[in-house]
Formats: structure tokens, C-alpha cells, sequence
């Protein structure tokens, strides 16, 4: 199998292609955002390869139709062009005629020289993504341009092969995404459950149960605070190599995951370095909540975890259990952020858990949801494993691919 060489800019120009960066602050101005219309995609909306639209910012069609230069077309791939320089996002069907927003960069090929698939994997090399880091200006945080991004070098090889090399990448991707649209499902039948029968208050049996102010006879409202054990964590000093490339996983805001659990973190620390930091060892099923940097996200630990001063770990009191916990905060973090529009929602502290509210029913109650809800859990556990390890398998075979290592 032969090999060719050039860089992204020049294969674009031959292609028809362009890169180009979204709209300028002067172009695009905060006061045209609104809750309905046409889609803005920014750095934050970039996750895992897709576009989350859980915050996304649109604008009106009038606004779309004056920026259409920058509207997106199908197989597209938009990454952000300060900070996480090293994300990007794969535009589907459904997409076409969003916007690349400002903080934005989108690159767009016909696929007669080079496949937008093929691309898409080549830039998730290592080695893409320390060219990109290396050849980025800015200290504090990191900067794209379109020059930038046109001088990237690309090794590719016939359009059938790049065909191939996609095709067998794509088809674990394809694995992982329908493990996430169920995952998705059964998370979902979660929180419709805790809704009904917590907040709707329509447990099992309660016909029969008097409800007084809102609050069920032999039922509490309490505050997080007083029902989680609230936990902190920190940070082992990065100076001392000891410390660090250990057996535990170390959480931090940056590991959040877009689900109920997480099994892997960036960074991990050895018991030397748990020894000296303000962390424990919290055991599986602690959930964690990020209080700075990506605020609210929640994740159950899939096993024992150190953590971050940039997080907070919460256990159930007295018989309260981990799956509550985690339903009830969820929900509460949702009603935190519909209170927080207009105002911003930058920080949790201890205090806020004082402000969260939670109706805690007695024992037999909660055990029967986690009788009905745990199975849940355990599903989409189960699901989670799958996916990571199919994301394993692409991993390596990913390089040796792209390589030529493996012929296909």
C-alpha cells in the first residue's frame, strides 16, 4: 500500500475544501443568542466526537442566513480553536446548517483527495494531537488559527483504503453509539422513576399516606448538607514524581463523564501520594460532584477513586443509599442551574448543599427503588464496560492503521 504526503491546507485547495474559522465577536454578538433557532456550536458543546446540544446557544434564521459562511455541512469536522484545541466533532445529516460558532474553526473536504472519515480518525493520533499542542500560540491557553491547522502534516493513503481504514474504525465507534443510545435509555427511565415517585410523590402506596405541606407522613425534608456525608479531596504535588503513575485512579473535574459511572481518570497517584494529600480512598459507588471548572456533573466511581480539591464526594447518612444520593443530587443540580439563568453558575461550595432541599422517605421505601432502580444501574455498568473496551480495541488499532502496520 503506497503512502502520500502533504498538508491539510494544500489537500483542501486541491479539494475544493476550505478551513476556516467561525464568526468574530464583532460578527456575532451575545445579545443574539436566544433559547430557540438555529444552533451555534462552541468549544463546550464538543464532546466525546459529537455535538451536545444540552447547552447549546442559537440564534434566530435571520441571524443563520447573514452568517451563512459559516453554516456547517454534513461530514464536516469542527474543533475549537482555544483551549481544548485537541477535540473536535464529526457533523452528521441532522446537523447541516448549524453554525460553527465563535471559538470555533470547522474544516470542510468533497472527499475526492482525502475522506473526511479518514481525517477524522488521523487527527485523533497522538501524534496529530501533539503537532497541534506544539504548534499552537498562547501560554495560559492555547491558540488555533486556520494557518495553523492548513500546515498540519497528513499522510494518507488511496481513497479505498482511507475507505477501509474508516470502515473498520467507524464500525467500534458505531458499537460504542448504540451502547450510548441505550445507556441513554435506561438513564432516562431512572430519572422518570425518582421524578414519579419523589417529586410527583406517587411512591408505591400513596394512596394511603397523608401528606402534609407537601411532605409525606414519616417522610423528612432535609438539606444535602444534613443528609450526605460531605468529603473533600486534593492534590498530591506534581513535583514529587513519587506521587504520581500509581494504581489509583485520581477524579477530577476534567474526568467527568456523560453518564452515571466512570472508570477512568487522566491522571492517577500512588499510595505514597494518597498518603500526602488531603484525599481517602472512596470506595466504588462514592459520587463525586465537580465544583469548579465543568460545575454539577455527577458520576458514580466504578472503583475506588482518589480525588481532586476541585470536587466534592458524597455518601448517603444513615440509610440512605448510593443510588438515592445520586438521583436526588441529579435532580437537584438540574433545579440549580434553571434557578442559576441570568446569574451564572461557576461554584459549588459547601454552603450550596445548605440550599438543596430533598424530600429522604423512610427506609422501605428507598430500598424498594433501589430494588427497581439498581438493575438499572447495573445495565448500564455492564454497558459502560462494553464501550470502553471496544474503545480500547480501536485505540490500538487506530496507530497501527494509520500506520500501514496492518494492511487492509
Amino acid at each position: 500500500m503506497s503512502w502520500n504526503f502533504s498538508t491539510l491546507g494544500e489537500i483542501a485547495k486541491r479539494d475544493g475544501g476550505i478551513i476556516q474559522t467561525g464568526p468574530f465577536g464583532s460578527q456575532l454578538h451575545q445579545a443574539e443568542y436566544q433559547p430557540e433557532g438555529i444552533p451555534v456550536v462552541m468549544p463546550k458543546d464538543i464532546i466525546d466526537g459529537h455535538i451536545s446540544i444540552t447547552t447549546i446557544a442559537r440564534v434566530s434564521e435571520e441571524t443563520a442566513t447573514r452568517l451563512d459562511r459559516h453554516k456547517l455541512k454534513p461530514s464536516s469536522i469542527v474543533l475549537p480553536r482555544r483551549g481544548e484545541i485537541t477535540k473536535r466533532a464529526f457533523i452528521r445529516n441532522e446537523q447541516e446548517g448549524w453554525l460553527c460558532g465563535t471559538g470555533c474553526l470547522k474544516i470542510e473536504l468533497n472527499g475526492n483527495i482525502l475522506l473526511p472519515t479518514f481525517l477524522y480518525y488521523f487527527m485523533e493520533q497522538l501524534e496529530t494531537v501533539r503537532w497541534l499542542e506544539q504548534h499552537a500560540v498562547g501560554t495560559t491557553m492555547l491558540n488555533l488559527s486556520a494557518s495553523i491547522v492548513s500546515a498540519l502534516p497528513i499522510r494518507y493513503p488511496s481513497i479505498k483504503s482511507q475507505h477501509e481504514i474508516a470502515s473498520i474504525l467507524s464500525s467500534h465507534d458505531e458499537l460504542i453509539e448504540n451502547n450510548q443510545r441505550r445507556i441513554a435509555l435506561l438513564e432516562e427511565s431512572a430519572r422518570l422513576l425518582y421524578q414519579e415517585w419523589f417529586i410527583r410523590l406517587r411512591f408505591p402506596g400513596y394512596e394511603h399516606v397523608r401528606v402534609v405541606d407537601g411532605v409525606p407522613e414519616g417522610w423528612e425534608l432535609k438539606t444535602a448538607y444534613d443528609s450526605f456525608q460531605i468529603c473533600s479531596g486534593g492534590t498530591p504535588k506534581t513535583s514529587i514524581s513519587d506521587y504520581w503513575d500509581g494504581d489509583i485512579p485520581f477524579y477530577t473535574p476534567k474526568d467527568a463523564a456523560n453518564g452515571i459511572w466512570v472508570a477512568h481518570c487522566e491522571r492517577s497517584i500512588t499510595e505514597l501520594g494518597l498518603k500526602n494529600c488531603n484525599s481517602k480512598l472512596y470506595p466504588k459507588k462514592t459520587v463525586f460532584i465537580s465544583a469548579r471548572g465543568t460545575v454539577g456533573k455527577l458520576n458514580m466511581a466504578q472503583r475506588p477513586m482518589a480525588m481532586s480539591q476541585s470536587c466534592y464526594a458524597l455518601i448517603g447518612k444513615d440509610h440512605i443509599s448510593q443510588i438515592f444520593v445520586y438521583m436526588a443530587l441529579h435532580a437537584a443540580v438540574e433545579s440549580l442551574r434553571q434557578q442559576a439563568v441570568g446569574a451564572v453558575f461557576d461554584a459549588i461550595v459547601v454552603d450550596t448543599f445548605k440550599r438543596i432541599h430533598i424530600l429522604i422517605p423512610p427506609t422501605s421505601i428507598i430500598r424498594f427503588f433501589d430494588d427497581v432502580v439498581g438493575p438499572i444501574f447495573e445495565q448500564v455498568e455492564n454497558l459502560t464496560t462494553q464501550s470502553q473496551k471496544l474503545r480500547a480495541a480501536r485505540d490500538l488499532l487506530l496507530p497501527r492503521l494509520m500506520s500501514g502496520e496492518i494492511a487492509v
